[in-house]
């Protein structure tokens, strides 16, 4: 079943508590919550106490995506403030494998992200500790971006990793990814679809809607 991750990125920070209950009326499964270090990336976003505030806002799943440097220092303060997954940029890491048991040992599920530069077999190693594959479609640290169409080969090559490993493992696309493009994701192989600007601002319940019925129609 293909589940939808709204980034809050995209969200009104004045009212982030009525977004994140309007995507969950609008039929999301996941809240995408980027956090930016200003180190990894140019920009800084959300840190540990807007998780723990949003928590008791919603039942959804929390997928935290720490974009930011040596996330082993940030990963058990994400967990107690109520993440339900982790999953950190390849590139920003020291010690992948060490980070991965952390976040294991928190009882967290768990995730690697890489960057359209970087070639998704660098997953391939650590794909036994895993939970989800990301594939950032855009550069990470700003939202709005355009899809980068040559990302969707990276896609295919996650797809027949995972199915190749015989785990469950989900396969998450972030990036430039809209309602009239969210085709070429999924016929990769991607099952949770994150969306920013497609989904904020004006009707968020409605548009939210639009993702997950177009969804349930595949």
């Amino acid at each position: 079943m293909i589940k939808l991750a709204p980034s809050i990125l995209s969200a009104d920070f004045a009212r982030l508590g009525e977004d994140v209950r309007a995507i969950e009326a609008g039929g999301a499964d996941f809240v995408h919550i980027d956090v930016m270090d200003g180190s990894f990336v140019p920009s800084i976003s959300f840190g540990v106490p807007v998780v723990k505030c949003l928590r008791p806002v919603t039942p959804l799943f929390f997928d935290v995506h720490l974009m930011v440097n040596e996330p082993i220092r940030h990963v058990e303060a994400f967990a107690k403030a109520g993440a339900d997954l982790i999953d950190f940029q390849i590139e920003g890491a020291t010690d992948v494998a060490a980070t991965l048991e952390k976040i294991r040992s928190l009882g967290v599920k768990t995730g690697l992200a890489v960057k359209p530069g970087t070639p998704v077999e660098a997953v391939s190693s650590y794909i036994d500790m895993l939970d989800m594959i990301l594939v950032m479609t855009v550069e990470p640290g700003k939202g709005g971006q355009a899809y980068i169409p040559e990302c969707t080969e990276k896609i295919r090559i996650a797809r027949q990793m995972i199915d190749a490993s015989g785990r469950d493992i989900l396969l998450e696309v972030d990036g430039g990814v809209k309602i009239d493009n969210v085709d070429i994701p999924l016929a990769a192989g991607a099952d949770v679809i994150v969306a920013g600007s497609a989904v904020f601002g004006g009707d968020v319940v409605g548009k939210t809607r639009a993702f997950a019925e177009h969804f349930r129609a595949k």
